[in-house]
């Protein structure tokens, strides 16, 4: 605006409004005068009357003093009168807001440890009752809304009311205080926006804005004359922990003192005001740190003294939202991260292994009842801190040892209590392989205890689908409540791996759970049920570090399903066999195939020697079908046992051998009849019966096809049947057991009783009836293996060992050439693991059986390297 006013005109003003014309700024004014002016008009603005004043008419006397060299001392003025304006304020508005009681009461109960005696975190046994009066003499479980478990007395009720309405006082008027200068030091700026632009650029000192908030921290934040800063953060603090405790406050003036205090700098000489601290972050902050994490550390070993660990990670897990809410809501975000830090280290750090101990509630019970909830929770939390996960891996890897090793006890114990004598008519596989009848049977018990192999193969099934059950709960574990992470598998891998392994018979037991599962006959499983469970046992079977052992039993149990024909089908044979060789490779799985081509093969030469039969006319009076096995493949020793058949089966025999060799000349058959059946029709006096037995069974009972019915030349003796057939002793024991012993009695004994001794008499029974017409006799299998003949067994899979064992290295020689020992070393466990983990001791003595025939040469560069001899 010019001084003549009657240059321009004005809009049409209100009739309510006076126009004043302004003063001229004439010559006669002094500069005296111009402050004076100046200095009335920032009063009214402090006072809220800019309206009474001309913000132009004031600038144009700012500009002439800056341009007549006064403006330090309009600078000083200025400074001089807010400083006045704001020692006012303080008495007027701020002081009359402290609470009555002083800062005693903001501070009352404010993380001050009480003198309640608390137990250690790490302590480890916790002799508080949980649901009790807690420590601190406040009834309830002290965490959760309302609650606090920490070290000072929570404020309840009246008490906290109270103090969150003295705290709202103080905020509110320092919050009013705070916006109202801000907004007088903006105007005042714009008066004064001469002197910022010209004067203040070439000083040190800062522009009238950021002077007037210097001017605020120390004449009121920093009052000299009053405790201000005390009552400011000793309120801040105290409505914050109010709020932890689970009281309403009001947030909207805590931003406000805290954005107050992030727009105030702390001073520091050479640096920009941009790069100084603010007060937040040089006074508060560290008092906002101290307190959280006393009230924490106080709070969480109240906690555990009485919480149990769910919800004691449920209220971590709270602490840390509620924490992450105030940032949000009105702390300065920089303070997040030490913030959780500090959740971190003392309701975490400090307890993690108290945490996960805890009796009847921790990791264990978690994983026991399948708290999948709290099992995720404590792995979110846990994975916060540097030492969680080992401690969550550990205690994973723990509870999966014990369990394993119960799985391994629950064996033992019903292995011994199962052991005993020959054990009546519990499955059908004969004893007839290379290890003689003691193999045939699958042990069911140590340290030279006999016992069936049915109950054996009970404590494999059982074995394997608690060991299979164990597996799928720590799977869906890892799955939905670690979120598949891959230290929490490897884990869980390396705990089966090794409590799996701490049972010895461990190949065996697979073995025979795939064998009941591959088998005809299995009530309420569908194929794909099967497949199931085919897959869920490979996973298992990777644990298995002895796989070469599980392949020699694996191999039997096939032959024995192969030649019963109680396998469910060819193609589950082929699929498991694919599975196996994805696991173990090609030459695992090998002679497996080689077995399941044989009978195939058996099949159409089979039908061909039929034909033959029906072409040149000759007539068996049985249908005969015989499998023709390749010895290299099959678990069959070379020399088959003695067995002097009747007329009418050699018969069938000598014209298979005829025709075979017509067809192949030059190929020798070695009959194996302990591994054939038969199907007979036998007529009794009542009824007529088809009986299916074995081969020995058949030979035995054809004995009896000319004794008469009654009188003494119908028995025969135990020795009579044996020096006729010359069947083995052993099995023909075990063939009259079944005969005569068993749940039907076709022969009768002579004494009664279930074991066959010298001297025992045996004849038809010829009144024997059933209700059904077909019956299958079942094979009294064979006693468990003896130290002796397990000693045997491990001589034999040893023996074998070495032979791969010295090709694997051979191999790796030939392709390296030169090698030092730990290479040579490591890599064939590397390449073997696949069947066998084999020792390095072991390895050593191949190496230097090879050197002594000179497979292998010592380096001359050291005898730790050795030379592929060509």
């Amino acid at each position: 605006m010019s001084g003549q006013g009657s240059s321009s005109r004005r809009p049409p003003a209100r009739s309510n409004t006076k126009l004043r014309a302004p003063k001229r700024a004439g010559t006669e004014m002094t500069n005296e005068g111009r402050w004076r002016a100046l200095a009335k008009a920032i009063s009214q603005i402090q006072n809220h009357n800019e309206s009474i004043i001309s913000m132009e008419e004031q600038y144009r006397y700012a500009h002439h003093l800056v341009l007549h060299r006064e403006g330090p001392a309009l600078y000083d003025g200025v400074k001089n009168l807010t400083q006045q304006h704001l020692n006012k304020l303080n008495k007027e508005r701020l002081v009359p807001a402290f609470p009555t009681g002083g800062v005693s009461s903001l501070t009352d109960g404010l993380a001050q440890p009480t003198n309640a005696s608390r137990a250690s975190s790490n302590s480890k046994g916790k002799g508080v009752d949980r649901g009790g009066a807690t420590s601190d003499g406040v009834a309830g479980d002290g965490f959760g809304p309302g609650g606090h478990g920490g070290g000072a007395v929570p404020l309840g009720g009246a008490d906290a009311a109270a103090h969150t309405r003295a705290g709202d006082r103080l905020l509110t008027a320092m919050r009013d205080m705070w916006n109202d200068h801000y907004r007088c030091m903006k105007n005042i700026a714009m008066v004064l926006g001469y002197l910022d632009r010209t004067w203040v650029p070439q000083t040190e000192e800062p522009g009238i804005l950021q002077l007037g908030l210097e001017l605020f921290r120390d004449t009121v934040i920093r009052s000299k004359s009053y405790p201000i800063e005390t009552y400011l953060f000793s309120t801040l603090l105290s409505q914050i922990r109010i709020e932890r405790e689970g009281n309403a406050i009001n947030r909207s003036v805590l931003k406000s003192s805290v954005d107050m205090l992030n727009a105030l700098t702390h001073p520091r000489q050479g640096l920009a005001i941009t790069a100084r601290q603010t007060l937040y972050k040089h006074d508060f902050e560290p008092k906002l740190l101290s307190t959280t994490a006393e009230f924490y550390q106080a709070e969480s070993e109240a906690m555990l003294d009485r919480a149990d660990a769910s919800s004691y990670l449920r209220h971590v897990e709270r602490r840390f939202q509620e924490e992450e809410d105030r940032v949000t809501v009105y702390l300065n975000s920089a303070t997040a991260p030490a913030l959780r830090h500090i959740l971190e280290q003392h309701l975490l750090s400090a307890h993690l292994r108290t945490i996960a101990a805890m009796p009847d509630s921790g990791l264990d019970t978690m994983l026991e009842e399948d708290k999948i909830d709290d099992l995720a929770r404590m792995y979110r939390l846990f994975y916060r801190v540097a030492e969680g996960p080992a401690v969550l891996k550990s205690g994973v890897k723990a509870y999966i040892g014990r369990k394993g090793r119960a799985i391994n006890e629950a064996i033992g114990a019903s292995s011994g209590a199962g052991s005993g004598a020959n054990a009546g008519n519990d499955i059908d596989e004969p004893a007839g392989d290379e290890a003689g009848a003691r193999r045939g049977a699958a042990a069911a018990g140590g340290g030279g205890g006999a016992g069936s192999a049915g109950n054996a193969g009970a404590l494999a099934f059982k074995w394997v689908e608690d060991v299979l059950a164990l597996k799928v709960k720590m799977d869906r574990i890892l799955k939905d409540g670690f979120g598949d992470d891959k230290g929490c598998e490897a884990s869980i891998n390396e705990a089966f791996e090794t409590f799996f392994n701490m049972n010895p018979r461990a190949p065996e037991f697979i073995s025979l759970f795939l064998d009941e599962n591959l088998k005809k006959g299995l009530k309420g499983k569908s194929e794909d049920e099967v497949e199931e469970i085919l897959t869920q046992t490979i996973v298992v079977f990777r644990f298995l570090h002895e796989k070469d052992v599980f392949e020699r039993y694996y191999k039997q149990h096939l032959a024995k399903r192969l030649l019963q024909a109680r396998s469910v089908s060819d193609d589950a044979e082929r699929g498991m066999m694919a599975k196996l060789k994805v696991e173990c490779g090609h030459g695992y799985v090998q002679k497996l195939q080689g077995m399941l081509n044989d009978m195939k093969v058996s099949e159409e030469i089979t039908k061909s020697f039929q034909n033959s039969l029906d072409k040149s006319g000759r007539k068996l009076p049985y249908d005969m079908s015989v499998n023709v096995l390749t010895s290299t493949y099959w678990p069959i020793s070379a020399q088959a046992p003695a067995c002097q058949m009747p007329a009418l089966l050699l018969n069938g025999r000598k014209a298979f051998e005829q025709f075979y060799a017509n067809r192949h000349s030059g190929r020798v058959l070695t009959w194996h009849p302990h591994f054939g059946s038969a199907d007979v029709r036998v007529t009794f006096k009542n009824k007529k019966h088809e009986l299916n037995v074995f081969t020995y069974a058949l030979v035995i009972l054809l004995l009896f096809e000319d004794t008469p019915d009654e009188g003494e030349g119908s028995r025969l003796t135990y020795e009579h049947i044996r020096d006729t057939t010359e069947i083995p002793a052993a099995d023909v024991q075990r063939t009259l057991q079944s005969l005569a012993c068993g749940k039907y009695k076709i022969l009768l004994k002579e004494p009664k009783g279930k074991d066959i001794n010298p001297g025992d008499r045996f004849s038809f029974n010829t009144t024997f009836s059933a209700p059904l017409a077909r019956i299958k006799i079942a094979q009294v299998v064979a006693k468990v293996e003896t130290p002796v003949e397990r000693k045997e067994t491990a001589e034999k899979v040893e023996e074998e060992r070495k032979s791969v064992t010295e090709a694997c290295i051979v191999r790796i020689m030939k392709n390296r050439k030169t090698l030092g020992h730990n290479e040579l070393v490591n890599e064939v466990v590397r390449q073997l693991s696949s069947r066998f983990v084999p020792s390095p001791a072991s390895i050593k003595k191949r190496i230097e059986a090879l050197i002594d025939r000179e497979y292998l040469e010592r380096s001359e560069a050291g005898r730790a390297m050795y030379n592929y001899v060509a």
